[in-house]
């Protein structure tokens, strides 16, 4: 997406298309093409493997098919005099780049699937690129590859991938099979952004806004301390650690959460809650998660940047052990759930919020559990078997970016056990402080799920 003004051109859609809360949210971290939510390395990669035969005709085609299907990998943001607005490009072929592997010697297949998936990952995309979607396919062998897409994500999020490759698998299967792809039937992501303009004021906005500001009276989303502060001349340099817990911690987490009626974001929430007190020494923390953002059904099959900022407030200042700060971080949850606006709404209602992203000393690391809307794991289409790279334990120098902070990600593997990220800018921490976060987090987490009665010191 490009945020420089421009006069309108032929052959664009007619009339002004306005910006959703998210878009308006992500041009406040805009940096230039270089860094920033606008930046080249603020993208979206994930990857497969793929058993059986690729037809790379075909496979060409149902990419392309997917860029007519959802207008906004081939949409621009701009800007002039009245602010904000998006503009529908025609549809242009998707870059495929297809590179011979090997057979994996002196090195796992699975293994080498990780290394192509990193090394795609780290490589920037420019935000003016148009379509925003790339693909790479790995061939380790005729019937053995790895499919890895690329989306800058100022037009996707995490949902969105999986909807595209879902989208991308039915359209294969009907190119190899001689028959048209389906590119016309979801909703479109301008129609969210026109629909959250025309419900900006109604009752259940207005209820929520009003929970909202009762929650959040007095605080500030919690910030730690950076090994170095912000320096205003250097670009992000963002790496990431990665990690995957043992099969006995993952399944006390699972356990804590079914018998205390939680969801294992809560049970992993509560740990890192007591992660930020001990980091920071405040009692009363307040960190962001994200949500699918999709507020309608008729959304759940759409592409685009839907993805919402979600402040989780969870005051831990009279708990006396372990279990008692999991009570307060369900209650917590429910109640953002519950109450879930487009944080641009909550923000206009209290501005102090977002006080620690002017403080170049402090940095704000977000948390999330991944949500696996269409997964395919063993998935079979045109002839192909799909299954998504998640088991990920190789980390990165260089990688992808975020617009600010750092981002905490962690993922319920098929097999159960709990698989996670920490992505962090070198230039402000050391990666040995991000391996002893997870390290002291992981103890935070076993002691919650295995003996929630421990005082909380």
């Amino acid at each position: 997406m490009s945020i420089t003004a421009a006069p309108p051109e032929a052959g664009h859609t007619a009339g002004r298309i306005p910006l959703s809360y998210n878009q308006e949210f992500l041009r406040a971290f805009d940096k230039g093409e270089t860094d920033g939510a606008f930046g080249h390395r603020h993208t979206l990669v994930c990857g497969w493997r793929v058993t059986g035969e690729i037809d790379l005709a075909a496979l060409q085609q149902a990419l392309d098919d997917v860029v007519v299907r959802h207008e906004v990998l081939r949409t621009s943001v701009r800007g002039d005099e009245q602010g904000g607005h998006q503009v529908i490009e025609p549809p242009s072929p998707v870059l495929l780049e297809v590179r011979e592997l090997g057979a994996g010697e002196g090195t796992t297949r699975e293994l080498r699937a990780e290394e192509f998936l990193n090394e795609l990952d780290a490589r920037p995309f420019e935000v003016r690129e148009l379509p925003h979607l790339r693909a790479a396919l790995g061939r380790f062998d005729a019937t053995d590859a790895v499919l890895v897409l690329a989306t800058h994500h100022t037009s996707t999020d995490a949902w969105s991938l999986q909807v595209i490759m879902r989208d991308l698998a039915a359209a294969y299967a009907a190119r190899v099979e001689g028959r048209p792809a389906d590119r016309t039937g979801p909703a479109q992501y301008q129609e969210f952004a026109r629909r959250q303009q025309d419900t900006a004021a109604s009752g259940r906005v207005d209820s929520a806004r009003a929970y909202w500001r009762e929650r959040l009276a007095g605080a500030q989303i919690t910030g730690i301390t950076s090994d170095r502060p912000r320096d205003e001349n250097l670009a992000s340099a963002y790496g990431v650690h990665r990690f995957v817990f043992d099969t006995h911690l993952s399944s006390a987490v699972l356990k804590s959460a079914r018998d205390s009626r939680c969801t294992p974001f809560m049970v992993m929430a509560a740990a890192y809650s007591v992660l930020l007190r001990e980091r920071t020494g405040a009692t009363d923390v307040v960190f962001p998660t994200f949500s699918s953002g999709r507020y309608e059904e008729r959304f759940m099959d759409a592409v685009g940047p839907f993805f919402n900022f979600v402040p989780i407030r969870i005051d831990t200042t009279e708990c006396v052990t372990l279990g008692e700060v999991l009570e307060r971080a369900r209650t917590a949850c429910v109640g953002a759930y519950q109450h879930e606006i487009p944080f641009a709404r909550i923000a206009e209602d209290s501005p102090a919020l977002l006080a620690p992203f002017a403080d170049g000393s402090l940095a704000v690391v977000a948390f999330e559990v991944l949500q696996s809307a269409f997964p395919m794991d063993g998935t079979g289409a045109g002839g192909l078997q799909f299954a998504e790279i998640r088991h990920r334990t190789l980390s990165q120098q260089v990688s992808s970016a975020i617009p600010d902070g750092g981002l905490w990600a962690m993922d319920v593997l098929p097999n159960g056990q709990l698989a996670g990220s920490l992505k962090f800018d070198h230039n402000r921490f050391d990666e040995s402080t991000a391996t002893q976060l997870v390290a002291r987090f992981r103890e935070l987490l076993s002691t919650l799920a295995d003996a929630p009665h421990t005082p909380l010191t």
